[in-house]
């Protein structure tokens, strides 16, 4: 690696390694890899798979794409003996601007996994050029600006492919950018993202806002356009097409050019539709299989032998649905296709659950993805269970042979190998590396568990990570945190049922206990990383009372000793490398029945954070993996908080009035000192929100959280029994790896090998 890494410094440059700077080694490393990737032949299997998704978060990949191909290390020594130091050119590598949360995250995992496992599998999404945005705090609130990532030197590849994708009125010419996708040791797809020229990224004011109706120059400017309104709620629909035309198109002119018979599409090609958001590639696809010549009928039957759908959500705002109307203002081509689905499977039921046109003109996207596809499945054993016996109970009975589960899973090269140096490194040295390929291999730690040792070893990795996390905040955020405090962490998409308020109601009531004379063992820091959507007010809401906190403890003299709430700012796949290696405590607190999985719980516990949650999506699952004693459980039941729902019989009056300390933490909100620095309308509107309506039920599990949270703390200053905790999680979170994820996926859904 040594001469080509210098040779390109040379000819591009005319510079030694030690010469370059690092923004000049950062260009020759991603000219190394790009030309590496050039050398691995494509994966080729007997079916291909064609992974359409809104979101890809993929992450930088500068590390990620060297460790896949075995020269990290080789890389990391050569520049060390030249004077340089690879994690400061990492820095130099901007983030794309692909993705939100879980949903994208887990779409990147997947198409690391389908190159490991060298099957045959590509992305499909939209270049964004802004993203969804990038977060910063003024005046204790969330302000969203956007979030460039392009720069001429970066992944993406110009692939010189382009379709025209039909509007209503008007016609768009799209451009075809590909990002390699490595397998660890082997394999390489290609990540499809879709563009057009015409794009005009000026015409993005102050914050994100621009004019969302001018679609030539606006539609691959931001992931998930602001739908509060009219035009934004249109924008999504002409994006959406757009993805899943050039999708359909690209499938087809692949495979014109492998000389199939398009009679027999299925046999050749399997479509993920990763949730609601590229649902119209079924219509799409029926139209574009009749302009080659097919019946309408035999097409239908086509695309419904060759399409699955992955349901991520139970949460009815998630499960798109866009008015007829609407749609055919945007993509009038498709109407009458829509409309024959309908007719299809309206003669299949007359259950007026099922239909996909309702009586109010709505089109139900995830309804014609049940049909019309072969394959439904959810991502976590609770969440199918809800979705065949709850959500989608009269989908399941028309098609019981259509459901099944696949419990989401996480790459260990990216969370472990990559971010975790120190730690993958001692696992190895205790149990080889076979755990690299085969995530099940780790269950070989088990039998350490009583290694002091070992266990002591865990605890000094724990803290280095810890002193790292602080050096790296220290440096961006200019915030000072200790390292010898717990790191308590909460870094998730904010959304009220995942409940972020709860762990703000709890952090209100210690620090009202501290001020009352209590003293933790040890202090503790409380880490939260989140973005609000722009349009969803509680939720940022939330995240303005937390950054009020914030303020007030950090303002106060004696309560500061022993706490520390820290809100990082614009959080992103880069701090979250940063922030799960140092986590003790893994905070999963949805309320029961409302996360479908959840992969965050999985990171933590592959590093050895010890999760508190509620038995709530994977929660479940890693529960029945760890035992008892290794995770903190609390909080009511998925049955009884569906009940609740069922019956409308939870009252969070109820709650507020009846218990003192919960009535203290929420009138907090509200106090003098939370609103002489905060906006009275914003804590007042969230006060009234948890005291009147409380929809996800924060205080329903309030005190069984405050109670868990404590004995979690008292357990924590056992410091071998904690380091057994964090072992015996380490060594059971294999069953969690994308690899396995994907295996069955192929082997139940997609049989792209066979």
């Amino acid at each position: 690696m040594q001469t080509k890494l210098t040779n390109i410094l040379q000819t591009q440059f005319n510079k030694t390694i030690e010469d370059c700077t690092n923004e000049e080694l950062y260009t020759g490393l991603l000219m190394l890899v790009k030309n590496l990737s050039n050398d691995r032949k494509p994966t080729s299997t007997p079916r291909k798979l064609y992974y359409i998704s809104a979101e890809f978060l993929i992450g930088k990949l500068l590390s990620n794409n060297l460790i896949n191909l075995g020269i990290y290390d080789e890389i990391k020594t050569l520049l060390a003996d030249n004077g340089k130091n690879l994690s400061d050119i990492e820095e130099i590598e901007l983030e794309p601007s692909l993705g939100n949360g879980g949903l994208g995250r887990l779409a990147a995992c997947f198409l690391d996994s389908i190159a490991t496992l060298n099957l045959s599998g590509d992305g499909v999404g939209l270049n964004y050029h802004f993203g969804l945005f990038k977060q910063k705090f003024e005046n204790h609130l969330q302000k969203e600006e956007k979030n460039p990532w392009i720069t001429d030197k970066s992944w993406l590849n110009d692939t010189n492919i382009g379709f025209d994708v039909e509007f209503n009125g008007f016609t768009v010419h799209s451009k075809l950018y590909d990002i390699d996708v490595l397998g660890y040791q082997k394999g390489l797809n290609k990540l499809h993202l879709f563009d057009i020229d015409t794009i005009d990224e000026t015409i993005v004011n102050d914050g994100i806002s621009f004019d969302q109706k001018d679609i030539r120059k606006n539609l691959t400017l931001f992931l998930y356009p602001d739908d509060s309104t009219k035009e934004g709620q249109m924008l999504r629909i002409y994006q959406q097409y757009f993805m899943v035309s050039n999708a359909a198109q690209l499938i087809l002119m692949e495979e014109k050019a492998k000389g199939h018979d398009l009679h027999e599409l299925y046999k050749y090609v399997c479509i993920q539709i990763n949730d609601t958001h590229p649902s119209m590639v079924i219509p799409e696809l029926i139209n574009r299989l009749v302009l080659e010549g097919i019946d309408l009928h035999e097409a239908i039957d086509i695309v419904s032998k060759t399409c699955a759908y992955t349901n991520h959500t139970i949460l009815a705002e998630a499960l798109e649905k866009w008015h007829l109307e609407d749609l055919k203002q945007v993509v009038p081509q498709l109407i009458s296709t829509i409309q024959e689905l309908n007719a299809i499977a309206k003669s299949r039921s007359d259950n007026k659950a099922v239909q996909i046109i309702d009586e109010h003109n709505l089109v139900h996207m995830a309804h014609m993805d049940i049909h019309f596809g072969y394959s439904i499945n959810g991502v976590a054993s609770l969440h199918t269970e809800i979705l065949k016996n709850s959500e989608l109970k009269a989908f399941y009975e028309l098609y019981p042979e259509k459901f099944n589960n696949k419990t989401n899973g996480i790459t260990f090269r990216r969370w472990l190998l990559h971010c975790n140096h120190e730690l993958s490194q001692y696992i190895t040295s205790l149990i080889g590396d076979e755990y690299k390929t085969d995530a099940t291999k780790l269950k070989d730690l088990l039998k350490f568990v009583d290694d002091e040792t070992v266990l002591n070893k865990l605890l000094t990795i724990k803290q280095n990570r810890k002193q790292d996390l602080c050096n790296y905040l220290n440096k961006t955020m200019h915030l000072t945190l200790n390292p010898n405090s717990i790191f308590d962490i909460q870094i998730k998409r904010l959304h009220e049922y995942k409940r972020q308020q709860m762990n703000l109601l709890y952090i209100i009531q210690l620090l009202q206990k501290i001020r009352s004379g209590y003293v933790p063992s040890t202090p503790i820091t409380f880490i939260f990383g989140a973005k609000a959507a722009p349009a969803y007010i509680i939720a940022k809401d939330i995240i303005h009372a937390i950054l009020c906190l914030q303020d007030i403890i950090a303002k106060d003299p004696v309560a500061s000793k022993y706490i520390q709430v820290v809100m990082v700012e614009n959080y992103n796949v880069t701090n979250a490398e940063k922030l799960i290696p140092a986590c003790d405590f893994s905070e999963q607190i949805s309320l029961a029945s409302k996360e479908a999985s959840g992969t965050g719980n999985m990171k933590f516990m592959l590093n050895g954070a010890i999760t508190i949650g509620t038995e709530d999506g994977a929660n479940v699952e890693i529960h029945e993996l760890v035992g008892d004693d290794n995770i903190y459980i609390f909080g009511e039941s998925s049955d009884d908080v569906i009940a609740h729902y069922n019956n409308n019989d939870y009252d969070a009056g109820k709650y507020y009035n009846n218990d003192e300390i919960i009535k203290n933490a929420v009138d907090f909100l509200i106090s003098e000192e939370m609103t002489s620095i905060g906006q009275t309308e914003n804590l007042h509107r969230l006060h009234h929100e948890l005291i009147s309506k409380d929809w996800f039920m924060s205080l329903l599990d309030l005190k069984a959280y405050i109670q868990t949270k404590d004995q979690a703390y008292n357990d924590y200053e056992d410091r071998l029994a904690w380091a057994k905790k964090s072992l015996i999680n380490i060594a059971n979170a294999g069953y969690f790896s994308s690899d396995r994820t994907i295996a069955e996926y192929n082997n139940d859904i997609w049989h792209l090998d066979k």
